[in-house]
Order: C-alpha cells, then structure tokens, then sequence
C-alpha cells in the first residue's frame, strides 16, 4: 500500500465526495437510530442534504489547494446545514476550514489539529453541549487522530485506521453517557452518521474509488446497491436489469458465462441467484445486448432499462433554485416575523398572524440555514422575530440569526407549531423588541402540547413497551402513551396536559385524520373539560394525527 503523506485540495474533494455518497447510502439506517421510535427520524437525511450542498459547492470549480477546498466544503455545508445534525456538520467542517488557511496542502498533523478546532467550533455551536452525542465522537476521534499524527507525522493511511477504530470505540460508548440511548437499545445517530463520513474519507486515503467503497459496504450490508449518484465517471449510461428465470436445461457454468459477457459490455455487473432465479444487473451502452444474452438462457421478466445521465441530468435540473435568493430588501418597518411550518393549514394561521414569511418545512424536512436566511432577509422589518418550531430546527434557526447583518434577529426557541402560535399572538407593536422577545417566549413556554402519531419499529420507552404499528402519545416531547387506538391515547393524553388554571384546549389535526374524526375528538374533549374553550383547527400536518395544545 503507498504511503499517503499530504493531502490536496483535489483530494479533500475525492475524500468529501466518498463520505457523503456513503453517509447518503446509509441514511435510513442512520434515521432508524433516533431515540424515539417515531416516523420522522431525519438524523441521516439532514446530515445527508448538508454533505450534498457542501459537494455541489466543492465540486463547482477545481480547487488545487486544501485551504480552498476545506472553504468551498464549509461554505456549501453552511448553506445546506439541515437540523442540528446537519448544523454541527457544518461546524465541524466551518472549524477545520478556519484552521488550515493559508496551507495549499495538509500533513497528518495539520489535518488532525483541524478536526480538532472543527470539533471545538462545533462544541462552541450549542448551547448546552451534551456527552455522548456527534460532538463526543468528534472530539474524541480528533484526540486520538492528533496524537497519531504525532507520533508518525508522514502517514496518513495509520492516522485513519486509528480514526476509524477510535471513532467505532466511541460511538458504541454513547449509550453509557445517556441514558436515553441506552434506553431506547441505540447508538447517537449523528454519531454514527459522522463514522459513515470518516469512513470514507478513510477509504479514498487507501486508494480505493468511491464506486468501490459503496460496492463493499453493500457487500457487507448483505445486499446490492446500485447508487448512480456516486458514479463520477459515467462510462456507460444505460441502467440495465431484469430477473431471468432459467430453462430447464440450463447448468451454474452457464450463469457464470452471462457474467462474463455482461463483463465484457458494461460494469457494475450483478449477476446472483440460482437455477430457479436469477437476479441480473448492468450498466452498459449495449443494452439490447445485455438482454438478448440473457434470453439464451431463459425468460426474462422484471425488465428495467434507464438512461442515467438523462435522470441525472433531471434531478440536477430540479434540484436548482426556481428562484433566485431574495435580495436585502429595504427596511421599512420596526416589527416582522417568520415561522417555519409544515402543513397548510398550519401556513394559513400564521399568515393570518400576521406573520411575513413562513419557510415550508418541520418534522419530516428540516429547512436548511439558507432557507431561514433568506426568508429573514425578505422581511422588510429592522427587528425580525423566527418560530423555528421545532427542537430540530432551533440550532440552524440561531446560526441564520447570526448571518443576518441589517437585521436584529430573535429566535424564540418554540419546539411546535403550537408554541409558535402562542409566541406570534404575544407580539405587541407599541413595546420594544427586547420586550416582545421575552413576551413572546413566555408564550411559548406556558403551552403544553400533546401528539400522536405511530411508532415505526418495536421500542421500549420510560417502561412503555412499544410495538411497531402502535399509536403513541407524546406529552411534551417524551413518549408517555401506547395503544391501539387514536381515541385512546388521546383522552388519555388529556388527563396530564390539562390543569386547573387551563383555559384555551385547540386541537390541531393532520393530513391523515379527517375532519368528522377530528370534530369527534373535539367535542368528547369539550364534554370532558366544559371549563374549557375548546376549539378544533386543520393544520395538515403529516405523519402526526394529531397536535393538541393547551393554555
């Protein structure tokens, strides 16, 4: 194996390209580690989306330089950073970027000193950092990477086997630092999303290509992946697979001729089952080729042909802005606001609130920091307010108030909907924004809010033993409610939500819950709590039946 000493800028950028398309090829593998055995776990796809922007962004020109490159990956992060996962993504790559300026290519030591300022930046993002999460990984791989790097400072290829070893030691360590991953039988998903990262770069430092790295992973998983995103040489466009089902007179010798042929054609070849079925697969420019050798041998069904850089070519053109980002606009108003919200009807209530700018996205898309950004630069308001809404969206919420330069921006740190309702209802236009900020998180904090939704894998949970399919209830954020039942839960639900000094009971309900059912729920809540005010509102929430506020 030749030693691998520095590190370029075109190298950087082979490395970052590896791990994302690996992180993205495990990202439902990364989502089903949430804690909470919900339907919108996101921790891979958020870290996923900010990889992505942050490739889109390094492979926009040919950086030389590791210093340029390292700037070109934080920058596009930085845009992208989706969730708190994907936030401290981009800290970590904003923290490395800062560290290595000014050097046009990177020995060990430098490279491990700047995961090591990548992973302090990032401590320094949050708030209240916790132990046990993707910042504990980060550290700790950095650590370990630094002293690697200073014992032998001219290998590379040592300092990522020590990376990858110390990182795995960590991460199956981080259920005993929280205890609500030990609870819940996970490791941190952010954690492990950062491992798959690592572990790409790790694969390109010993001369593997990512159409390799993706190949073994898929062995390993057991299963084939065919990932045509990741193919950066795209030598043979056309996708082809079918299932064949062999004559009776077909021998094992034969199968492994279609193989050879299917070689000889093409690439990425899958060729695996046996005399009853046989599952092929292709990538050639002779697709008509590819199928007639396998009508030799048998029938064909299950056939697929698909042109790969013509869908390439479709999802990249979708995946360009419609629009371009708003410019600063001028500022004529003391007072503006902006929420993020996901459902229509949800929209419609804080439109008229009078909020400025509602940014799509919540429980099952995080809106990205450039998302939140530039709706706050749309508002043409000198004191800007932002609902984040959701606890996942907080972080990049507070990193766009950051980038804000015209404005003074306030983010109310609402976890719902519901919160977000509450703080825009507190705002007063005769007081200072100073004044309105801590009104309106008052608002926010005094709402109790319920959920319901169902669980996507078997879970237990503060003694609650959960079964895939099951309807669970969520007081406050923890899962405090398991049935069969949607009525169930959600009477249930009520007993610890509503308190004597309760006045206002709203239940908001989903896209999946009609409005006969909800009307339903809403009167028997009534009948209950005939103290209350109860009212019963569409927000077109998906996933969630139902969100029940109460004030």
């Amino acid at each position: 194996m030749i030693q691998c000493k520095v590190i370029d800028g075109l190298m950087l950028r082979d490395m970052a390209i590896a791990g994302s398309a690996l992180l993205d090829q495990n990202r439902e593998a990364v989502d089903a580690l949430n804690v909470f055995p919900v339907p919108d776990g996101d921790t891979g796809t958020n870290m996923s989306l900010t990889m992505q922007s942050a490739i889109r962004e390094i492979n926009s020109k040919e950086f030389l330089r590791a210093d340029e490159a390292a700037q070109a990956l934080s920058k596009g992060a930085l845009k992208g950073a989706r969730g708190n996962s994907g936030v401290i993504t981009s800290q970590l790559l904003r923290g490395f970027s800062k560290h290595v300026k000014g050097q046009e290519k990177l020995t060990p030591v430098q490279f491990a000193e700047a995961m090591k300022a990548g992973a302090e930046l990032a401590y320094k993002a949050v708030m209240k950092p916790k132990e046990g999460t993707i910042l504990t990984v980060a550290r700790v791989v950095a650590e370990d990477a630094l002293k690697q790097a200073q014992k032998n400072p001219d290998d590379f290829i040592e300092m990522f086997e020590v990376i990858i070893r110390s990182g795995n030691a960590i991460l199956a360590r981080t259920p005993e630092m929280l205890p609500v991953l030990k609870q819940a039988n996970v490791v941190d998903s952010g954690g492990s999303g950062l491992m798959h990262i690592y572990t790409g770069y790790a694969a390109v430092i010993e001369g593997k290509s990512v159409e390799e790295i993706l190949a073994e992973a898929a062995k390993n998983d057991g299963k084939f992946v065919d990932d045509h995103d990741s193919i950066t040489d795209l030598h043979h466009i056309y996708h082809t697979a079918y299932v064949l089902l062999p004559l009776e007179n077909t021998e094992e010798g034969d199968i492994a001729s279609l193989r050879r042929r299917l070689n000889r054609i093409g690439s990425y070849v899958h060729v695996e089952g046996d005399l009853e079925r046989v599952s092929v697969h292709v990538h050639t420019n002779h697709p008509g080729t590819a199928l007639e050798d396998g009508r030799e041998l048998g029938e064909l069904c299950e056939i697929q042909v698909e042109n790969i850089q013509d869908s390439r070519r479709k999802k990249e053109e979708a995946a360009q802005p419609k629009t371009e980002a708003p410019q600063a606009v001028e500022l004529t108003k003391d007072f503006g606001m902006v929420a993020v919200s996901l459902g229509e009807g949800f929209s419609r209530i804080f439109h008229d609130l009078a909020v400025d700018m509602v940014v799509e996205g919540g429980q099952t898309m995080n809106p990205s920091i450039d998302d939140i950004l530039n709706a706050i630069r749309a508002v043409p308001a000198k004191n800007v307010f932002v609902f984040p809404n959701n606890g996942n969206v907080v972080l990049a919420a507070q990193q766009a108030a950051h980038m804000a330069d015209n404005q003074q921006v306030f983010v109310i740190p609402t976890k719902n909907v519901a919160m977000g309702i509450a703080a825009a209802v507190a705002f007063q236009p005769d007081i200072s924004a100073e004044e309105n900020a801590k009104r309106m998180d008052e608002a926010a904090q005094h709402v109790k809010t319920g959920t319901i939704t169902y669980a996507v894998r078997d879970s237990e949970y503060n003694g609650i033993h959960i079964k895939q399919g099951d309807i669970i209830g969520l007081h406050n954020g923890k899962i405090e409610y398991s049935s069969d039942n949607i009525h169930d839960v959600a009477m249930k639900m009520m007993e610890a939500v509503v308190e004597e000094d309760s006045e206002l009971i709203t239940v908001y309900y989903g896209q999946d819950t009609s409005e006969t059912d909800a009307q339903a729920l809403t009167d028997e809540i009534a009948a209950a709590y005939p103290e209350c005010d109860v009212e019963c509102h569409s927000g077109g929430q998906p996933l969630y039946y139902y969100l029940i506020s109460v004030e």
